[in-house]
């Protein structure tokens, strides 16, 4: 394998984990903001408040983009396979 070689699968690899981690991480970020607005607002500083709210969040994001977070998946696996095979 040469170093070109390496570095395409490297960025393959990093591209990919991005792309499937920001919108879980986007849908956390939304919901802590809006839960420490109205924590801000109400003077409610409880730090275990945003845990359950986030929680749901991310389990209804992994329910309506599991499919398309397992399809991403297998894709890289294949171009990974590929890589690999072509070598």
């Amino acid at each position: 394998m040469t170093q070109g070689q390496i570095m395409e699968i490297f960025r393959d690899t990093l591209f990919t984990t991005f792309k499937l981690a920001a919108p879980l991480l986007v849908g956390s970020l939304a919901v802590g903001l809006i839960i420490a607005v109205i924590q801000a607002a109400t003077q409610i500083h409880e730090q275990t408040l945003t845990f359950v709210p986030k929680l749901l969040t991310i389990g209804l994001l992994l329910l309506l983009i599991g499919p398309w977070i397992m399809t991403q998946m297998g894709e890289f696996v294949e171009r990974l396979l590929a890589y690999m095979i072509s070598v």
